[in-house]
């Protein structure tokens, strides 16, 4: 039987550690190392609660990809540190943490954890193609609520949602959705665009929260349908509710693309099977745990990948 993959949401979970872990956690340099502490106590956490057989960190290779901006300006623009014309926008993000994460990346390559990122598409995208391609269970990993999206119990994908902490996590399958939110996952993406959100600068339809979307998703089973009803004078649908759908015709005609996630991207194959460091891995691990005093974090993750490498 294909072993359980676990999809990491890496932004997410560095910035969760870094936040979580004091900054005055610093290497013998004066840098600070609590983002690169507490992502790898959360791997080695995650790793030993949930046994995965394959692991792969996703990558932001463009954290606001152009062709996003393009259909919705807004879109993420409250985070934009600065501007870049054809290239990547710099996001706004904390300067001890900025210096982490090429460590980070070492640390994870050092472990034998596949990092995976695409160009001009967000670790979202790619953590929505390996959990549509990959074979077997998956456990998708993110504070990011827009990732309920890819929950599917028929293909037993999960969402681990770390919004709450490390220590009160939720695993997400389609009847948590329902008991959430009264929709299926299959639907979140339409409840996504309809209800907006302000972290992501989406506007959603004016006037339309969570209930509302809710209540007309049970009604009319899609985005496509509710706005057939809005457009139809014979439907059922509230006047009120037929005006604020037609002054965002222009939003709803772009968002959904904007809002669902990619999954369709072409990664090749990727090797994520757990086998542990081998001599020469080891030995830059014990340089970057000496330089950047990764102590104990280190070894817990080490030895939580070690575990699961030798059960699969």
């Amino acid at each position: 039987m294909t072993g359980r993959t676990m999809l990491l949401d890496s932004a997410s979970l560095y910035f969760r550690g870094f936040y979580g872990v004091p900054d005055t956690v610093r290497a013998p340099d004066g840098t600070p190392v609590n983002a690169i502490r507490g992502f790898l106590d959360i791997i080695a956490k995650l790793v030993t609660d949930y046994g995965p057989e394959s692991l792969v960190a996703c990558w932001d290779d463009d954290w606001r990809p152009r062709w996003r901006v393009d259909l919705i300006p807004s879109y993420k623009a409250h985070r934009v540190a600065r501007e870049v014309p054809g290239g990547v926008d710099v996001e706004e993000v904390p300067a001890e943490l900025v210096v982490q994460v090429p460590v980070i990346r070492e640390v994870l390559d050092a472990l034998g954890i596949a990092i995976v990122g695409a160009a001009q598409h967000e670790a979202d995208d790619v953590i929505g193609t390996l959990a549509t391609v990959t074979p077997g269970p998956v456990d998708v990993v993110t504070g990011d609520r827009d990732l309920f999206q890819l929950v599917d119990d028929d293909r037993d994908v999960r969402v681990v949602y770390t919004a709450r902490g490390m220590s009160n996590l939720e695993v997400l399958t389609d009847a948590a959705i329902v008991a959430k939110y009264g929709i299926h996952a299959n639907q979140y993406a339409d409840f996504a665009v309809m209800r907006g959100d302000s972290s992501d600068g989406l506007p959603g339809v004016a006037g339309v929260g969570e209930k509302t979307a809710g209540a007309l998703l049970a009604e009319y089973g899609d985005l496509s349908g509710i706005e057939a009803a809005a457009a139809d004078p014979a439907s059922a649908m509230k006047p009120a509710l037929r005006t604020r759908f037609a002054a965002a015709v222009d939003y709803l005609s772009v968002a959904p693309t904007v809002v669902e996630v990619v999954r369709d991207l072409p990664l090749g194959d990727v090797d994520a099977r757990l086998r542990g460091p081998d001599d020469a891995q080891r030995a830059t691990l014990e340089s970057l745990g000496e330089r950047w005093a990764l102590g104990g974090s280190l070894d817990r993750c080490l030895a939580a990948l070690t575990a699961a490498a030798a059960r699969s």
